[in-house]
């Protein structure tokens, strides 16, 4: 869907769009139907795209060259093998440029419990948490859930996203059911404690300044904003800009810029926060290095409302992928 509302919105007289997809098998191929519908124009394309393959010739991001018309890659892809510096890693060994953030922060961001302990380094305040790989003392883990963050804890897959794999557990009886369906997604996960507050979102831009756009909040349909809510379009509500105390959304704004910057962000990212209004005030949840992309998304609506159409902010992202790709390249020995 992310991919189709971006097809939609590039100028196709500045832009020449290649649509590539990958298809569940791992293949690279060229998603013939985006093309297809291309050529009758955007009204044509059809509201979410499938990879459909395999392609019959080269995939043109992966034999490029030094041209006089740069490439760019938009990466809308989500969660591990996409949003994690392995495909950004892929573009950076052929030279392309990309939109968004580089190998390190992308891989930063992804992993929750290394990006827990950087932004603890720069003093970012968070919820209570512990980290644990599979393999260490469970019991040991319980315990100490119990002695030092207490119940209900949501229990998380500490690489992944879009709330898949994560349990809200209210006690220690459904505590070991909730790990198991964490380690069936990643080796490691995150225990945090359950924040009694308001779910707070904010977009930043930019590569060596970042900027922030209004904050808005996710009220949340469920318990907590989970997998259906976040894409059944029928149980949260996403209001912006939000309705916060005086002087609180400058507060998530720097706050923002601060997370983001310790997590080596570039291009775009959403960061999300807890805010709790009669107690510790805002608490940074998690950066996403590559948000939800349809118009009616967070990301989107944030700078809409922060006076960036969607188009503006497509031509944004690009211009700062090649200036990225300008800075970094001659320090890498290529061209620029």
């Amino acid at each position: 869907m992310s991919a189709a509302s971006v097809l939609a919105a590039l100028d196709p007289a500045r832009y020449d769009v290649v649509a590539v997809g990958i298809t569940p098998a791992g293949e690279w191929v060229l998603a013939e139907e985006a093309r297809a519908a291309l050529v009758e124009g955007v009204q044509a394309l059809p509201r979410s795209l499938a990879a459909a393959g395999p392609t019959v010739e080269p995939l043109p991001i992966l034999t490029a060259g030094p041209t006089s018309i740069p490439t760019v890659v938009l990466p809308l892809l989500h969660g591990p093998l996409g949003e994690d510096g392995t495909v950004q890693g892929l573009l950076e060994l052929t030279g392309t440029a990309y939109v968004g953030t580089g190998v390190l922060g992308s891989a930063l961001c992804m992993d929750k419990a290394k990006a827990k302990e950087v932004l603890a380094a720069a003093g970012v305040p968070q919820a209570r948490y512990l980290a644990w790989r599979d393999g260490d003392d469970r019991g040991r883990l319980a315990q100490r859930v119990d002695e030092e963050l207490g119940w209900p804890v949501f229990v998380k897959p500490a690489n992944l996203g879009s709330s898949v794999g994560i349990s809200r557990v209210e006690g220690p009886a459904a505590f070991d059911a909730a790990v198991d369906l964490a380690l069936a997604y990643d080796e490691w996960l995150v225990c945090e404690e359950a924040v009694a507050g308001r779910e707070i979102e904010c977009g930043v831009l930019g590569n060596l300044g970042l900027e922030a756009s209004v904050p808005g909040e996710i009220v949340p349909g469920a318990v907590f904003y989970d997998f259906d809510d976040k894409y059944s379009g029928t149980g949260a509500e996403l209001v912006v800009p939000a309705l916060l105390p005086e002087g609180v959304a400058d507060q998530v704004r720097r706050g923002a810029v601060t997370a983001a910057s310790a997590l080596r962000v570039e291009g775009m990212a959403r960061v999300d926060f807890f805010f709790e209004e009669l107690g510790r005030g805002l608490l940074v949840n998690e950066v996403n290095t590559i948000p939800g992309f349809t118009p009616q998304s967070m990301f989107p609506r944030l700078w809409a409302a922060s006076g960036v159409s969607y188009p503006e902010l497509l031509d944004r992202l690009v211009a700062l992928a090649l200036e990225r790709h300008a800075r970094r390249s001659p320090r890498l020995g290529r061209p620029r």
